[in-house]
């Protein structure tokens, strides 16, 4: 009976191994080939990803001919990194942990989108920054500065791209008064100019730094650079016009003129165009 019974437990615990041993070797399989999930909703978050790629490469449809503006590397805050939105481009410096330049394509029917996008108010910090290279929400509070958006909240053509548009990314501190009057109406005079014509119109919007060093003023512990103007460059591809809208980043600062692409591109020394024949545009 005991050899028997010894026998039994023997074989008992041989079956248990071989049941461990078959489990173990199904959950590696399935780590290391994990099923895909055909649902939309998957695909969907697939493709969200991809367009959250930091080159410009993912997103040339911001920019005029598909090709980013050439800056002057010179000439304006350093640790620079792309960013790609639905609705916009951003080239960021962690120096100033604001824009360098937000580029957009406007056409009719992306405003026309737009009046039907609820406006948002949630602004966050951009987590695909690193995090010493982004600004805070902390930073702002408290500071006297408006979180200025560079591509304006009323351009955005989907609730999704609304969102976007608050990320501080997206933000230089304004002086609040520029930022609901002047710079509100040079938005606005943008806008109304889009719904007048056909086709693509491009948009480049920025700060401008006279001082970049530790001396520059700066809110927030970060800290977040104040501009010293912030500039707004227009482009219609077909009726080959430029313009650009010029402030002084003070709540003083009135209305005034804008300036040819040609004035710009000496001012700040960037290509903002660079296939495009600056000889033959237009000012308005």
């Amino acid at each position: 009976m005991a050899v028997g019974f010894r026998a039994a437990t023997r074989a008992l615990l041989l079956a248990l191994a071989a049941a461990l041993a078959q489990t173990v070797s199904t959950v590696a399989t399935a780590q290391a080939n994990p099923p895909k999930d055909r649902t939309p909703e998957r695909a969907f978050t697939a493709r969200a990803d991809a367009r959250e790629a930091t080159r410009f490469s993912a997103c040339r449809e911001h920019f005029a001919h598909g090709e980013p503006p050439r800056i002057d590397p010179q000439r304006i805050p350093s640790a620079l990194r792309e960013l790609c939105f639905e609705a916009f481009a951003i080239l960021h410096s962690g120096q100033s942990r604001t824009p360098v330049f937000v580029a957009q394509r406007l056409n009719q029917q992306s405003l026309e989108a737009a009046v039907a996008v609820q406006r948002g108010d949630r602004f966050y910090a951009e987590a695909r920054l690193p995090q010493s290279e982004r600004a805070q929400l902390e930073d702002y509070h408290g500071s006297g500065w408006d979180r200025g958006h560079m591509a304006p909240a009323g351009d955005m053509p989907s609730a999704a791209a609304m969102t976007q548009s608050f990320s501080l990314a997206n933000m230089v501190p304004q002086a609040r008064e520029l930022n609901r009057g002047v710079w509100a109406d040079y938005e606005k005079a943008t806008r109304r100019y889009v719904r007048r014509v056909t086709g693509d119109v491009y948009v480049i919007t920025g700060p401008y730094y006279r001082e970049r060093s530790a001396a520059a003023r700066a809110i927030g512990r970060s800290p977040v650079l104040i501009p010293d103007a912030v500039f707004k460059l227009v482009y219609d591809p077909a009726r080959r016009k430029a313009w650009a809208f010029w402030a002084e980043n003070r709540d003083d600062t009135r209305a005034a003129q804008p300036i040819s692409l040609q004035t710009l591109s000496e001012r700040l020394g960037h290509d903002f165009f660079p296939t495009v024949d600056h000889a033959r545009l237009e000012s308005p």
